[in-house]
């Protein structure tokens, strides 16, 4: 370290190494032989835990063998997008298969009290401009992210070509056609000449390992399956008045516990909330949105905002500085407020020194910010996150912690155990103490590490029947993050599947949404019957996302994070490699777009 970068780190008060070497402390004492595998899939034997809360009943329909234009599978957001990318350039025929009763994906299922995205709700919710709407607080709650899905849904008009509580079975190239045949739960059997999935990644619930799951006779759902008639309150009420009676655990502590404890704790006759790594916790900072700043916003208002504020996340602020002023933009501030002092600029290794000592003063702060919240000595050490800000993804909440000032809630760490340790008939052991409740939520997350047929219930099987878990079974291959060789026809929208890595996912859905609408428009309109990608051009673009460093910077920085699914629960080098695309979302829209403008459909082997 130069000496003008130690006299910062001096400054800011700032020990890298006693740091470090207690980061690597509390990562050991939660590092687990079995990583990913310490957990089960909710489809595995609990498929009770995935029932839809927010349906009553089916809906009877007859099967269709009908043939469309484009068939999406997917009604979130990333399918959403693709649909009305879709409709501006004049895609008419086109059908979105969804499991759940409605649009919204995570926003349908993730409507447990306190839901609300932790990205500015001006840059995260879709289409705003679009919309001409502009959302009510500067953090929108669950209920107006999925109205604002609604939103979407009747702009474009895709409700009438929408088929929900339909699950798909299995999607087969038929050669002789050009046809996919799409099967579904429903005895439907489809036909579509262009195939888009947007599976998205926070609806597969996953839950702990430990023994005894099946053994609790209380009630038991996880978050992204709400249950008010137990709880009481709705997803436009927080009041859970059915528990005053009750003693409840919440076992996780990631970003959904993060919300929805208070709520829980305000209401329970006593809170168990189980924790075996303590989230990092800054202020939220939300707000109503100004009615003035709204009335003066100009077409291309959130465009210019989202790219901003990615451009700003990757240390590189655009003519109009930082717009965004949050959590999430902190550090890169912090970083700036010192380079401005700074004569000569920094070295590359005098800037990635600056940037790892601005990023220990940040979470010094968290830390801080529990001490100066949470009463009892020892819970406000247990609630101390001892990481790099973005080994784990950060929170944002302004009640979290001191609803562990409330004498109904107790803290139950369990790191020393590596988790709780086993489920009984009438409660949760962790530490070796048994603690009885009537009621478990598991907030525990979903599963973003197992296969994409895992993930989404359902094999695509493209030429020659190969399918897509066998062509990815050494690691994955795209062309664009979008297409795949011997899969005509066919793209996804996947974030984090060989694209720009983001903490703004709808930012790359819309990108890949643009991208995929355009390729798919452009093969309708000249009649083409198949389209995918050259061998060599998708060999190229994976040989260069493999190439870039991962998520979050290097592969030794993940290594050295406590365990999450960020790092393949402490095991990244064993993980199937995905790829990134180096750069941000800003790169990767102009590469794409440089792409477009040519208009030869290069690197793209199409037939007639």
């Amino acid at each position: 370290m130069s000496d003008r970068i130690q006299a910062i780190a001096e400054q800011l008060g700032i020990d890298r190494e006693a740091l470090n070497a207690r980061f690597q402390e509390e990562r050991q004492k939660r590092l687990r032989s079995d990583h990913s595998d310490q957990y089960r899939r909710a489809a595995e034997g609990f498929d009770h835990l995935l029932a839809d809360p927010f349906v009553d009943g089916e809906v009877e329909r007859e099967p269709l063998t009908d043939e469309i234009d484009v068939l999406i599978i997917g009604a979130g957001f990333g399918g959403m997008l693709c649909a009305a990318r879709l409709r501006e350039q004049g895609v008419a025929s086109l059908r979105i298969v969804e499991e759940a009763g409605d649009f919204g994906g995570t926003w349908y299922w993730n409507r447990y009290p306190g839901a609300q995205c932790d990205i500015e709700s001006y840059c995260y919710l879709p289409l705003l401009d679009e919309l001409g709407y502009t959302p009510k607080e500067r953090y929108s709650y669950a209920n107006e992210i999925f109205d604002v899905a609604q939103k979407i849904a009747e702009n474009f008009d895709l409700r009438a070509s929408a088929c929900f509580r339909t699950r798909v079975e299995q999607v087969q190239w038929d050669e002789d056609c050009a046809r996919w045949i799409v099967t579904t739960n429903r005895g439907d059997e489809m036909r579509a000449r262009f195939v888009i999935t947007a599976p998205g990644s926070l609806h597969r619930a996953k839950l702990p390992g430990a023994p005894g799951l099946e053994d609790f006779k209380g009630k038991v759902f996880h978050t992204s399956r709400w249950d008010y008639d137990y709880t009481g309150g709705s997803t436009s009420d927080t009041n859970l008045d059915r528990l005053g009676d009750k003693k409840v655990a919440v076992i996780g502590t990631g970003c959904t516990a993060i919300q929805c404890v208070p709520y829980v704790a305000a209401s329970a006759e006593h809170l168990y909330v189980f924790q075996r790594t303590p989230a990092s916790v800054a202020e939220r900072q939300n707000a109503p949105t100004n009615p003035e700043w709204a009335a003066s916003l100009q077409p291309g208002w959130q465009e210019q905002r989202r790219r901003n504020f990615d451009a700003a996340m990757t240390f590189q602020p655009d003519e109009n500085g930082i717009l965004v002023q949050d959590g999430w933009t902190s550090q890169v501030r912090g970083v700036f407020e010192f380079l401005s002092e700074l004569d000569p600029p920094p070295s590359a290794e005098e800037f990635a020194a600056l940037t790892d000592l601005v990023d220990l003063k940040y979470t010094d702060d968290v830390r801080k910010r529990v001490d100066e919240t949470v009463t009892d000595p020892e819970t406000r050490e247990k609630l101390k996150a001892w990481y790099r800000q973005f080994c784990k993804r950060p929170t944002f909440n302004d009640e979290y912690l001191p609803t562990f000032n409330r004498p109904n809630v107790t803290l139950i760490d369990t790191s020393e155990s590596q988790g709780i340790e086993c489920v009984t008939e009438t409660g949760i052991v962790a530490g070796g103490v048994e603690y009885e409740v009537d009621c478990i939520i598991y907030a525990t997350g979903f599963d973003l590490t197992g296969s994409m047929k895992q993930r989404t219930g359902y094999d695509i099987i493209g030429e020659n029947g190969l399918t897509l878990s066998d062509a990815w079974a050494n690691g994955y291959r795209t062309f664009q993050a979008v297409s795949v060789r011997n899969f005509p026809n066919y793209f996804m929208a996947a974030f984090g599947l060989q694209t720009p890595f983001s903490v703004n996912i709808t930012a790359v859905l819309d990108d890949l949404a643009r991208h995929i609408a355009y390729v798919t428009a452009t093969a309708l309109k000249r009649n083409i019957k198949k389209i995918q990608p050259c061998e060599q051009a998708e060999a190229e673009w994976t040989e260069m996302v493999m190439s870039t460093p991962s998520m979050m910077g290097a592969a030794d920085f993940q290594a050295q994070c406590t365990p999450s699914y960020y790092n393949n629960e402490g095991d990244p080098a064993s993980s199937v490699q995905v790829g990134v695309f180096p750069g941000n979302c800003n790169d990767f829209n102009a590469f794409l777009g440089k792409w477009r403008d040519a208009g030869d459909l290069a690197g793209m082997e199409i037939g007639q």
